[in-house]
């Protein structure tokens, strides 16, 4: 059973990673679109296609604002995320030990 025990660690880690990486992206994002940014820049363009995907479903569902907050809406269920799921993992690990 230990070997299931890691391999749910693992998976726990692996998400974690992966969440904090998208929060970052995210707010880079977020700050970097204050500026105006050279939408032709390799780091802009890499930012958008990778960030995309996880904030229009989010736009889609919220109405027409003067103010796109769907950072922050992303924000909060990243965070949500990390504390329930990620935090699920390891307990379910742990018992799996």
């Amino acid at each position: 059973m230990f070997i299931l025990g890691n391999f749910v660690d693992a998976l726990a880690s692996v998400v974690g990673i992966l969440l904090t990486l998208m929060y970052w992206l995210i707010l880079i994002r977020a700050l970097i679109s204050w500026v105006n940014p050279d939408p032709f820049n390799p780091i802009v363009q890499f930012l958008m296609k990778v960030t995309e995907p996880v904030l229009e479903p989010v736009r889609r569902l919220l109405p027409p604002l003067p103010i796109d907050i769907s950072p922050i809406i992303v924000f909060f269920i990243i965070i949500f995320l990390q504390k329930f799921l990620v935090s699920s993992l390891y307990d379910l690990s742990m018992r799996l030990h």
